[in-house]
This record gives C-alpha cells, structure tokens and sequence, in this order.
C-alpha cells in the first residue's frame, strides 16, 4: 500500500520568508533523520518540499472543454500544499504510525497540518486496455 503524506502549506511558507537556501537547521536536521528512518526501513519511495503558489499555476477545465491558465498565487493557505513524503508500507495502521511520528513541518510550538491519502493502485480497477497501458508505463518508469 502507497501513502502520500501531504504538508499542509501555511502562511509562512507561502510568503517564503525563509529562502530554501537557508531553512531552519533545526527543523531540517528533524525532516532529514525522519526521512532516513524512513529509508532505513525500507518504505520511503520519495519526499520534496514545494515552491510557494506564486511561483505556480493551475488550469482550470471548463464544461465546454476550455481550458485556462491561472498563475499563482493562490488564497488560503491552509488548502496548499507545501510538500510531500511518498512511502509504501504493509497496511494502513503502518502509515498511521508513521505518520504520527512524522516531524512538525512548521517547527516546534507553531501550528501545521500533515494529510495522508492512500494512493490509488492498478489492482482496484477492472481489467482494461488503459489499465495495461498504465501497467506497461509503470514498467518503464522502474529504475
């Protein structure tokens, strides 16, 4: 089973007041030793931090199949994410442990929000064509 466990942004992290190229040391130092436990265990996949909104965009789909760019940023914070730890474990009371010892994203005494969402697996849908080809795809994308 593969879990995503998502940071919530805040509004800190979206004003990026604190340049990637200077996080806090101590916060890091915590996301580092978690994220090689992780590894240690042998159920880390991938983890990344992200830019803020601003430097993004969405497209939004409209029902007569238009479509349109809206770049960044984007209001409420608290519905972004900032970042993502992916990791695959046995069932889901292995993602819960994990995830209760993940560290707080925003440091120690401040507010934050992690989610975790287990991702969606081939073997749930019917057999089909796209579903082989999303198998196929899969194969390819193996280191």
């Amino acid at each position: 089973m593969r879990f995503m466990i998502i940071v919530k942004s805040c509004p800190e992290f979206e004003a990026d007041t604190v340049p990637p190229s200077a996080p806090d040391e101590a916060l890091f130092g915590e996301m580092a030793a978690y994220h090689e436990e992780l590894a240690r265990a042998g159920v880390l996949l991938e983890g990344a931090g992200l830019h803020p909104s601003r430097t993004g965009w969405r497209v939004h789909y409209a029902a007569d199949g238009q479509r349109s760019v809206v770049d960044g940023p984007f209001a409420e914070a608290k519905e972004l994410i900032a970042g993502y730890t992916l990791i695959q474990v046995r069932n889901r009371d292995e993602a819960l442990e994990w995830s209760r010892r993940f560290p707080n994203p925003a440091g120690q005494g401040k507010a934050a929000v992690i989610e975790l969402r287990q991702l969606i697996e081939l073997d749930e849908f019917p057999p089909s064509e796209s579903v082989e080809t999303f198998r196929r795809l899969d194969e390819r994308l193996k280191p």
